[in-house]
């Protein structure tokens, strides 16, 4: 499957790759080697992965980081309160010693975290680890083994190694910077906001009902509202709730009603201040200038 391929099959998941991206992840699948997404949030790191589980044909497999984040969340956990149950059954039996150990730290008893998860399927998942920059340096140490070797220790049952090879995505918001360690065990690409023609294409497979003309001054009005000087910049997701609420009002024109263009900017702006900050003036002049 050439990288054109891939992105013929992307697009019928209603994902609109660049020819980068799409090269990126073709050479990620060749290779075996997990990719590396950086980018602002709201460009569509995170659908990548959605889309391609989808187009493969593989489970996806995610991985939430988050500040304080640890093996027992990431890669496993024993079932502590079965293996109590456990232990008390097998003493009021006159069970002890080495038999029930065994029997209480065997797979049975194993909670599978997505890590470890994603190298014990049959068939390789896609493994999203998503918002690697929100997890602590630490973390990243648990990562190398899986991404280097594609294998867990747990202590008490020795090595697991992979039955397959995930598919592996993660993502970053560029949040704070990530080990060398890791980013050599990687390829990389810097997810850009799509360009006007390219979100265009992602509004029109999303919101198929969207007519032409409203659909171009969509586009045109949130490319243009990313200009402004915004502490939340509008997302793709955000550029599509903002087509459903206008498409929900019945707006053919972005010019027709400044005071419901102006209610529907609670799709795209999200804090106090850009709502302030855009104001129905600046509203009505963006509008003006979107198609």
């Amino acid at each position: 499957m050439s990288w054109n391929d891939l992105k013929s099959r992307l697009a019928a998941e209603s994902y609109v790759a660049s020819d980068d991206l799409a090269v990126a992840l073709q050479l990620a699948l060749n290779l075996g080697r997990p990719l590396l997404l950086e980018g602002a949030a709201g460009v569509g790191k995170t659908e990548i992965a959605r889309a391609l589980s989808v187009a493969q044909g593989t489970r996806l497999i995610r991985l939430q980081c988050y500040e304080g984040l640890d093996a027992a969340q990431a890669i496993y956990e024993w079932n502590y309160q079965r293996q109590l149950l456990t232990i008390r059954a097998a003493a009021e039996d006159g069970e002890t010693g080495k038999t029930v150990e065994d029997r209480i730290f065997s797979r049975d008893f194993l909670l599978e975290r997505p890590l470890l998860a994603a190298i014990t399927q049959d068939t390789p998942p896609v493994l999203l680890i998503d918002e690697i920059d929100r997890a602590d340096e630490e973390f990243e140490a648990y990562l190398l083994e899986i991404l280097s070797d594609f294998q867990i220790s747990i202590p008490e049952l020795g090595t697991i190694r992979a039955v397959s090879r995930p598919i592996v995505i993660l993502t970053s918001n560029g949040t704070r910077d990530l080990s060398d360690a890791l980013r050599r065990r990687c390829l990389y690409t810097y997810v850009e906001y799509p360009d006007r023609a390219t979100e265009l294409a992602i509004l029109q497979a999303r919101c198929p009902e969207v007519e032409a003309r409203l659909a171009d001054q969509i586009v045109g009005f949130v490319q243009r509202l990313r200009k402004e000087e915004l502490e939340k910049v509008p997302g793709i997701a955000e550029m599509l709730d903002f087509a459903a609420a206008l498409m929900g009002l019945g707006i053919a024109d972005l010019t027709q009603d400044p005071a419901v263009l102006q209610s529907t900017l609670t799709t795209l702006l999200k804090t106090q201040s850009d709502q302030a900050h855009i104001t129905p003036e600046v509203a009505g002049r963006i509008a003006g200038k979107a198609a």
